[in-house]
């Protein structure tokens, strides 16, 4: 077995599951449908391997060796390397203790300062107990790493300080999050200390990209494939964040012309290719061309590179990836994917086009306010609605072309609809046959940002 007040030891005893499914490792005894949800990988383990029954408590699982078992699933890429399916939930916010504590005392760091992390592969044609174990390990956070999670926590802390954990988002930090925990329904919402507003219930978490990162490191994998914006742990002082630094970097380039930031950084990216501005941030940030930035992935930021035209509208409304009819109709707002944009991390690199040339005129992290992720959700529940009921085309003109039902950007703030596809063959099966057309499959759509938002709330907006 293993010493209890040992992380060593409890870890090594871990280490015996690499590459055994739950059936193997615990035997005939381990039943399958004993735990319900999300969890029960995680609860099976502990009980028939760990020998302890699954709990709530506000301590870590293994009290006096201080470490906390996590369980994640794990997929697989193409190329064979693993990819986390998901973040990694951590404990629940309790939003009537949290404003009172210390990093060093709070629940969160007493609880996940060191994790024991059992990654297995998910596989959905087979049972729970066959689920292969992979990756096996301890986890303490590095120094450069702790610095931005203990800011997050900050950051949590302060917004619900502000009365406001209702509009918590996990676009407001970067490697640790504040994520919906529990049901959708009225219950799932907890009491806040400085607001009669009654707050979702949410819990730490760690980001997936962080959590990719987590999985890269125990496996040993990709190395090198990474460059970092902050080059040593110090320059993140009691004062400097993740942001600080990187909008730091930019000073010195602002209102310059993409072809003097190349002859200012030395560099000859090629103006037409299509990663030409792409590769120019990375390049100011200090990363090099054939890298991923570090910071950005383990923090799940999307970069937008936006042309703005001299209206200050940017040349084009912001897309996003196009979404699958049939799994739009079925998920509720909660589950999906527009709302997991709408809450993520911006990184916006703004250039003026003038006289056909782009100069760098800002760049903004930004994450989307809570009111505007409300507007967001009409546009999308509006959308489920005419994909459910079939209501997608609203006329045909003479000569053929479809009108839709769909959202337009007049009729919303925030964001809108409209096709995102190669031709009119790039299609998705769609739930309900299209009632005026009679089709069962449609052009494929997606959600857009509107132009005149992007300028209006992140552009020309004081951050």
């Amino acid at each position: 077995m293993f010493d209890v007040k040992s992380p060593y030891s409890i870890i090594a005893f871990a280490k015996k599951l690499k590459n055994k499914s739950l059936r193997e490792a615990c035997g005939n005894a381990i039943e399958s449908d004993e735990y319900k949800g999300k969890g029960n990988f995680g609860q099976l383990l502990e009980k028939y391997y760990f020998g302890y029954e699954p709990n709530s408590r506000s301590e870590p699982d293994f009290a006096e060796a201080g470490l906390e078992l996590k369980t994640s699933p794990l997929k697989t890429l193409k190329n064979g390397t693993f990819r986390s399916k998901e973040r990694l939930v951590l404990n629940i916010i309790n939003y009537l203790d949290v404003h009172k504590e210390s990093f060093n005392e709070s629940s969160f760091w007493k609880k996940n300062a060191h994790l024991l992390l059992i990654f297995y592969l998910h596989d959905k044609s087979v049972n729970i107990l066959d689920f292969v174990i992979k990756l096996v390990e301890g986890w303490q956070y590095p120094p450069e790493d702790l610095k931005v999670i203990q800011h997050d926590w900050q950051i949590i802390q302060q917004k619900i300080k502000n009365g406001k954990a209702h509009e918590l988002s996990e676009g407001d930090t970067f490697y640790l999050g504040a994520c919906t925990k529990g049901a959708t329904a009225q219950k799932s919402y907890r009491k806040q200390p400085f607001s009669k507003q009654k707050a979702k219930q949410r819990a730490y978490s760690l980001k997936q990209g962080y959590v990719n990162h987590i999985i890269a490191t125990i496996s040993k994998g990709e190395k090198g494939i990474y460059g970092k914006i902050i080059s040593t742990p110090d320059l993140l002082d009691a004062d400097a964040t993740i942001s600080d630094i990187a909008l730091r970097k930019f000073q010195s380039f602002l209102g310059l012309e993409a072809h003097q930031i190349e002859q200012k950084l030395g560099l000859s990216v090629g103006k037409k290719s299509k990663s030409h501005l792409a590769n120019l941030t990375k390049a100011i940030l200090g990363v090099e061309l054939d890298k991923k930035i570090e910071e950005f992935e383990k923090a799940d930021i999307q970069v937008k590179t936006i042309r703005i035209k001299n209206n200050d509208l940017p040349k084009e409304h912001i897309s996003f990836p196009a979404f699958n009819f049939m799994q739009l109709s079925k998920v509720t707002w909660e589950e999906s994917s527009l709302r997991q944009i709408c809450e993520q991390k911006f990184f916006f690199v703004f250039y003026q086009i003038k006289e056909k040339k782009l100069f760098l005129r800002k760049v903004r992290f930004w994450n989307m306010p809570y009111l505007d992720i409300q507007e967001a959700k009409n546009v999308w529940l509006k959308t489920q609605q005419l994909i459910q009921e079939g209501h997608i085309v609203k006329s045909l003109t003479p000569n053929g072309i479809r009108r839709t039902n769909f959202p337009k950007p007049k009729e919303n703030r925030v964001c809108h609809v409209r096709p995102h596809a190669r031709n009119k063959y790039d299609t998705f099966p769609l739930p309900t046959i299209d009632k005026l057309t009679e089709v069962s499959n449609y052009m494929k759509h997606c959600f857009w940002l509107n132009a005149s938002y992007v300028r209006d709330e992140i552009l020309l907006k004081d951050t």
